[in-house]
Order: structure tokens, then C-alpha cells, then sequence
């Protein structure tokens, strides 16, 4: 397992499958996972204002724009799909480019 390559299971724009994948892998004991987020929005508010996006007033509230993301161990892989979808879940991996 220490060393061992990471293989990406879910990476989407989709903050609650990602919090219910994370959970269902821990209880069912897969270890060795990592996960995290990232800001995916190729169009950012920049300049005079920058930190007032006009597309965050459309909604309420603002936009959660960042890409989750969890890595298991290259040889946990099947088995951690088979836990996301033991679960109802389905894990995805979307490939977002500029």
C-alpha cells in the first residue's frame, strides 16, 4: 500500500455524492483514500471587482464551482467501486479542460 499509485475513482462537479462516497467507503473499510477539491471555473472574476462574480446574484447565493476528487490505491479500485455502488452510488470520473 505506502508507494502504491493512486487511481482516481469520482472527480465531478457534485459536492454531495462525493461527501456520501467518501462516508460509504469508510464504512466499509476501504482505507487508504484521499480526496479533496479544487476551483474548476476556467472563467474567473478578475480586475476592478474581481471578487464580485455577477453569476453568484443570479442564484442568491454563490456558485460552488470546485471538482471533487477521490484517489484510492491502484489495487483498492474494484473494491472501492463496489462499495460506492453497495451504496446506490456511482462513482464518475469527468475529465474537465480549459
Amino acid at each position: 500500500m505506502f508507494g502504491e499509485k493512486k487511481v482516481t475513482i469520482f472527480q465531478k462537479k457534485d459536492k454531495e455524492t462525493w461527501k456520501k462516497i467518501k462516508k460509504a467507503l469508510k464504512e466499509e473499510g476501504i482505507k487508504h483514500v484521499s480526496s479533496g477539491h479544487y476551483f474548476g471555473d476556467s472563467v474567473s472574476p478578475n480586475g476592478i471587482g474581481g471578487m464580485v462574480d455577477p453569476r453568484d446574484f443570479a442564484v442568491g447565493h454563490q456558485v460552488d464551482r470546485d471538482i471533487y476528487y477521490i484517489d484510492v490505491p491502484e489495487s483498492m479500485k474494484d473494491q472501492a467501486i463496489s462499495a460506492a455502488r453497495k451504496h446506490g452510488l456511482v462513482p464518475a470520473v469527468i475529465e474537465y479542460k480549459d
